[in-house]
């Protein structure tokens, strides 16, 4: 059955305040890849030339909330209070040969895709990536050994608060595996603008992640070039399932829910043993290594399996994807409420079973 929106407070009045398309009693629903969650009193929708800046500024007396392509994110039931910047659009500079300046809306890959195609590596990696640049920051994004880090130089950042405004660098940043300082409590008010970052005329590494180089070979071509490398590692991603899609009867997902956790190594060897690829567990480790930087940054999703859950699992409009056990479905009706609690009951089982402490990828934005 289909996903319908329905909400008799819903009013579709849209109107433009300055030039800014605003609407009132938004269901967020609609903008985020999951399908699920309430209300915002008011919804902007920034568009290319806007400043991002100057529209959060005429908005400063509101609870304001910042919303890229809604990938990653998990939004009550109860909505969003005050204004919902809906932050999709902007552009890349050039500042020189290898160096690129890019609104913190720009959608991520069609970012990599435009370096690609000014013939520079370093984000090459990170090609089917869905969300925006601001995202890809906070997050320090990552896939088959590279990651957001790597390339970048600094950001433009705003403090909703006072309204002030500060350059960044990486040493700033503290990057981390899928973590940056913008997720430290402290920094809850601060926003990405833009970013910098410096690309290479030269590669910065190897293709070396086996399901990438499996596709390699599969395709018949060498990863030699970035046109071949965005094609195996797009291809790879297909095959994982993770290219984003946002069918229209679901399901839906938000992707990936948790991080990959550092366990000791004696448990990381027992939860290797739930690797189901006839992987061996050298091969597996050197997975760890490339993806998490550690050979005990186990797999997220042997993890879950260990703990006893299975690809498929339901909970009513709730489920584990078949095929893929990290990912969360909201299979066509379920409410924010929903999802978030079968989180935290994987979340308390993974706990007791395992004494692993889990961390979930997905950002939970308001009241659950």
């Amino acid at each position: 059955m289909g996903y319908i929106v329905t909400s008799p407070t819903w009013s579709s009045e849209r109107y433009n305040e300055d030039k800014m398309k605003i609407i009132n009693d938004a269901p967020l629903s609609r903008y985020t890849s999951l399908r699920a969650g309430g209300l915002a009193d008011k919804l902007v929708e920034v568009e290319n030339g806007d400043d991002l800046a100057e529209i959060i500024s005429k908005h400063s007396d509101d609870r304001v909330w910042i919303l890229g392509f809604g990938t990653n994110c998990l939004i009550s039931d109860k909505g969003l209070p005050g204004t919902v910047i809906l932050n999709r659009a902007g552009h890349v500079h050039k500042l020189d040969t290898a160096k690129f300046k890019v609104s913190s809306g720009y959608n991520w890959d069609g970012f990599v895709g435009h370096l690609i195609s000014n013939h520079l590596w370093g984000l090459e990696f990170t090609s089917g990536v869905p969300g925006g640049v601001g995202a890809a920051i906070v997050g320090n994004i990552a896939a088959y050994g590279h990651q957001v880090a790597d390339t970048f130089v600094e950001a433009t950042v705003l403090n909703i608060k006072d309204g002030s405004v500060e350059v960044w660098n990486k040493q700033k940043l503290s990057f981390d595996y899928r973590s940056s300082a913008f997720q430290l409590p402290e920094n809850r008010d601060r926003i990405i603008l833009d970013a910098t970052f410096e690309l290479s005329t030269e590669p910065l590494g190897d293709l070396e992640y086996d399901s990438a180089l499996k596709a390699a070979e599969d395709l018949g071509l060498k990863p030699t070039s970035l046109l071949n490398r965005r094609r195996i590692i797009l291809e790879a991603r297909r095959r994982a399932d993770s290219l984003f899609s946002n069918p229209k009867a679901g399901p839906w997902t938000a992707g990936s829910f948790f991080k990959n956790p550092l366990v000791s190594g004696a448990l990381a060897d027992a939860i290797m043993k739930y690797e189901e690829h006839q992987v061996s567990g050298t091969q597996i480790l050197h997975q760890n290594l490339i993806h998490g930087g550690n050979e005990t940054r186990v797999s997220a999703a042997h993890v879950l399996l260990a703990a006893g859950f299975h690809r498929g699992q339901t909970w009513g409009n709730v489920r584990l994807d078949p095929d893929h056990v990290l990912k969360i479905e909201n299979t066509g009706e379920a409410t924010a409420q929903e999802i978030y609690d079968v989180v935290q009951h994987i979340l308390t089982t993974v706990k007791e079973e395992l004494g692993i402490v889990l961390e979930p990828e997905v950002r939970f934005l308001g009241e659950f």
